[in-house]
């Protein structure tokens, strides 16, 4: 039912280049100025300031590109959500950078890889689990996107068609997508089943 397929860009700038908005001067199209470039980057390393798992999972990353030989950089950014409370906030990666199309892999099975190794090399069995994102070129945005918006449209079907409707395995960030897409969409459930590899979402049409 869920297809993992997700057009991604790898459209980089030539080499030499250099994007209006790390430019002395001001762009005029869009009015962005060195300054504002420089506070947004400033922005992330405040939130991350005292964080050291989060520079541990931006060395790890960067030491495992270095590795592969790929030609692009990471750096840390802000999470889009809030922790919730008494929680410590996910760790975000962003991988940039001439090669960071191959970093996604075909259907993010790399960026996937990525992801999981850094998540077991900051959560040692000892201290508090975190949760660590990596995308890069934003497909992880785009992905999600695309989900939610899938999942709400099955929701509706199920709706209509009064029959349950079954994802097939996910893994739990997109399960969570899925949950949440639906929490407040009127006339369905969702739950998880399944074990390991094989736990899939339902949406469960209820009637009210």
């Amino acid at each position: 039912m869920l297809t993992d397929e997700d057009p991604t860009s790898s459209e980089t700038s030539s080499e030499g280049e250099q994007d209006d908005s790390s430019r002395g001067e001001e762009n005029p199209r869009t009015g962005n100025s060195r300054r504002r470039h420089q506070n947004g980057h400033n922005d992330e390393a405040a939130f991350y300031q005292d964080d050291r798992r989060a520079h541990d999972a931006l060395d790890f990353i960067s030491t495992v590109l270095q590795q592969m030989g790929m030609d692009c950089r990471a750096r840390l950014r802000r999470p889009r959500e809030e922790a919730a409370e008494g929680q410590s906030p996910e760790i975000v990666i962003e991988v940039y950078g001439r090669d960071s199309g191959r970093i996604i892999g075909k259907r993010g099975q790399v960026l996937a890889a990525l992801q999981f190794l850094t998540h077991r090399a900051v959560n040692r069995p000892d201290l508090e689990r975190r949760h660590v994102v990596v995308d890069a070129e934003g497909y992880r945005l785009r992905r999600e996107t695309t989900l939610a918006s899938m999942a709400r449209r099955l929701g509706q079907q199920a709706v209509e068609e009064g029959k349950i409707i079954t994802f097939e395995p996910m893994n739990p960030r997109d399960r969570r997508v899925v949950h949440l897409a639906l929490a407040k969409f009127d006339g369905v459930i969702t739950k998880s089943e399944g074990e390991g590899d094989e736990r899939r979402v339902q949406i469960i049409p209820v009637r009210r």
